[in-house]
């Protein structure tokens, strides 16, 4: 057993954790389990908690640019208040649920370029310190994953993921933080939109789907963003089709132009009405958000889905440097680098 992390603040001779996940993807809302592997050092410790953070490396906007920074957004504490004696070897199983909102980091086993990971912490001797962070790997929900190869199967292509800082006003967002997918337009809207954004907020009793479509300007008008939200169910997806359910989406958020007004352009206060599985209306609100332009990979997808994109090396290589990076640079400097 090779133990990642020794115990910095407690010295040469503290104990050392290494944390291994189960094996295989999970979803949202679904059940992270794994171990936690302990070896005691050259003395005994008491060792007060065992806790597993959730983090991710998430990207905020400003007015003068953007930055980059890691956001905790989920603990559990897996054990505790015991005597780990010297030299000594322990396992703690651990199994807990993930948020519904945990956002997914690979399609069909490919990787969508989002950091999310897994980082223990030890409270030992009245002290914290943070052990080995590990890559927690997320799938899509079944209906997470339908909407999206429907959206591959009517031309759309795969361009990046982010996670973007921020609430997206009237929806019940319970992170700090969401997903947006975004993709290149299919050839039948090419002309009307950049790219169209996809964010999925889900709950244990179904899920809002977010659209969002950077519009292309006219001769006599500027480029704006139009937005809509959609609500499923988790149950039935099966019996859905859903290549034409997605299609009246985003027809419905590329035509539907009786909102838009003179401030459009600001790429705020714009939103549309869903319909079919659920309605409402919302708006990004609270920090303001505005889309960042794609990572310059994109090509349409086609007829067999999302998937020919990611699999075709559609995730840009500067955004899967990046991953990497977020993990090494957080095993060197305690990941304490905050959005």
């Amino acid at each position: 057993m090779v133990f990642k992390r020794l115990l910095g603040s407690l010295g040469v001779g503290g104990p050392s954790v290494d944390t291994v996940l189960d094996p295989g993807a999970v979803t949202p809302g679904g059940v992270l389990s794994g171990q936690v592997h302990l070896k005691g050092g050259n003395a005994d410790f008491t060792i007060e908690h065992i806790t597993l953070e959730l983090v991710a490396r998430v990207e905020a906007e400003h007015e003068d640019g953007e930055s980059h920074g890691t956001v905790v957004f989920h603990q559990h504490v897996v054990g505790g208040n015991f005597r780990l004696t010297e030299g000594e070897q322990r396992s703690v199983p651990f199994s807990f649920p993930l948020p519904w909102e945990t956002p997914i980091t690979e399609l069909y086993g490919q990787g969508l370029g989002i950091a999310l990971g897994v980082r223990t912490e030890l409270g030992v001797a009245g002290a914290k310190d943070r052990g080995d962070l590990d890559p927690l790997t997320v799938r899509p929900l079944p209906a997470q994953e339908a909407i999206l190869e429907a959206l591959g199967q009517l031309g759309f292509g795969f361009k990046s993921a982010d996670l973007e800082l921020g609430h997206i006003r009237g929806t019940g967002q319970q992170l700090p933080f969401y997903q947006e997918i975004e993709l290149a337009p299919s050839p039948q809207y090419a002309h009307q939109v950049n790219e169209i954004e996809v964010t999925f907020l889900a709950g244990p009793a179904g899920m809002d789907v977010v659209l969002e479509a950077d519009k292309r300007g006219g001769f006599f008008s500027e480029g704006h963003d139009a937005l809509t939200r959609f609500t499923v169910n988790h149950h039935g997806v099966e019996q859905i089709d859903w290549n034409a359910e997605v299609d009246g989406w985003i027809r419905q958020l590329v035509e539907h132009r009786s909102s838009y007004d003179s401030h459009a352009s600001h790429g705020h206060g714009h939103y549309g009405h869903g319909h079919g599985h659920g309605h409402g209306d919302h708006h990004h609100g609270d920090h303001g958000h505005r889309s960042v332009p794609g990572m310059g990979t994109a090509v349409a997808a086609g007829a067999a889905g999302l998937a020919v994109g990611v699999v075709g090396g559609m995730v840009a290589a500067e955004v899967v440097d990046e991953v990497g990076d977020f993990f090494e640079g957080d095993e060197e400097d305690g990941g304490d680098d905050e959005a």
